[in-house]
């Protein structure tokens, strides 16, 4: 059973940062691009960035790029989204989400499966 536990959440205010973790089990995490997609209050959900199964091929929403970095680490099952220059356009739950199939990286929503219980990011003043 696949399972996605993700965490480092908060409340910060713009233009701080966090880092958001994703412990992931029940599949061979090495073999699988993965991403990071977040649901605002009343909106449906965006797809944030992606990462390619060997760490490469990374990719992100415009609205994010130069602020947010995706990596992960295979040997802890683990993927990480740092998240500097926050703003209050960025509160939403974050999930970390598996591709469906195969290791590169993509940028739709359609392409990754995810259901853990997200963390919330709220920024305010």
């Amino acid at each position: 059973e696949v399972q996605l536990v993700e965490s480092g959440g908060g409340l910060v205010q713009p233009g701080g940062s966090l880092r958001l973790s994703c412990a992931a089990s029940g599949f061979t995490f090495s073999m699988y691009a993965m991403s990071w997609v977040r649901q605002a209050p009343g909106k449906g959900p965006e797809w944030v960035a992606a990462i390619a199964s060997s760490g490469g091929g990374t990719r992100y929403v415009d609205s994010v790029k130069g602020r947010f970095t995706i990596s992960r680490d295979n040997g802890r099952n683990t993927l990480y989204l740092q998240m500097n220059g926050l703003t209050p356009e960025d509160t939403a739950v974050y999930y970390c989400a598996k591709k469906k199939w195969g290791f590169v990286s993509t940028s739709s929503l359609d392409d990754y499966e995810y259901g853990g219980q997200g963390t919330q990011v709220t920024v305010s003043s």
